[in-house]
């Protein structure tokens, strides 16, 4: 069986936390472009993949994983060799899921609400993130010590989270806090990150040249 991760991607989603993850880790992937344009990800050949017809997926070990935080568990998890996750045993294992899973169930949602201009329901309480100012100050609150989320031990919920962070800048979904600026400058110090970033923009100019 190989070890090589087929890598469903288009650089105009979600999928470029995968893109960043999997130069991270420095496992061996082939990438497999889908075409928005051309609905590749509603056909059938993708659909069989995830359900969903959305970006990221992969496919390792006969296996396919979807979801970007779920991704970028399982390979920290699949390839120790980078030392992307605490181990098992290790007390920080505790903190490097609780932040992960921040991430994909309070930081995403807060700030897509945000991005959209949904209103904020009167029950705050009822949704998984409450507010979104509650949201922004855990978060900054888990950076603070720094200079990652585990102190010194750069992981894989660093890249989940910085991705969200980035994009949340960008986009202005996501106040650009000093804390938030300074941890998306020493992320995007690293040489996977450099390389992901030059790699999706050679992808994103071949497919927008393809039509």
């Amino acid at each position: 069986m190989t070890d090589e991760v087929v890598f469903y991607y288009n650089p105009m989603s979600r999928a470029r936390i995968v893109h960043w993850m999997l130069e991270e880790v420095g496992a061996p992937y082939r990438m497999e472009l889908v075409s928005f344009d051309k609905g590749e990800h509603k056909k059938p050949a993708f659909l069989a993949v995830n359900p969903m017809g959305k970006l990221p997926a992969i496919v390792h070990r006969n296996t396919a994983v979807t979801e970007s935080a779920a991704i970028c568990a399982y390979l920290a998890d699949a390839f120790p060799a980078a030392r992307l996750a605490p181990g098992i045993d290790e007390p920080a294992r505790g903190t490097y899921f609780r932040w992960m899973f921040f991430g994909a169930g309070c930081v995403e949602a807060a700030s897509i609400d945000r991005m959209l201009g949904r209103p904020q329901p009167e029950r705050t309480t009822a949704l998984g993130y409450g507010t979104y100012n509650d949201t922004l100050n855990a978060l900054e609150k888990a950076l603070i010590p720094g200079p990652y989320i585990l102190g010194d031990q750069f992981s894989a919920a660093d890249v989940y989270i910085g991705s969200q962070i980035g994009f949340g800048m960008m986009t202005k979904s996501l106040e650009a806090r000093p804390v938030f600026q300074e941890y998306m400058a020493r992320l995007s110090e690293r040489p996977a990150y450099k390389r992901f970033n030059e790699q999706a923009n050679g992808y994103a100019a071949q497919m927008k040249a393809a039509g």
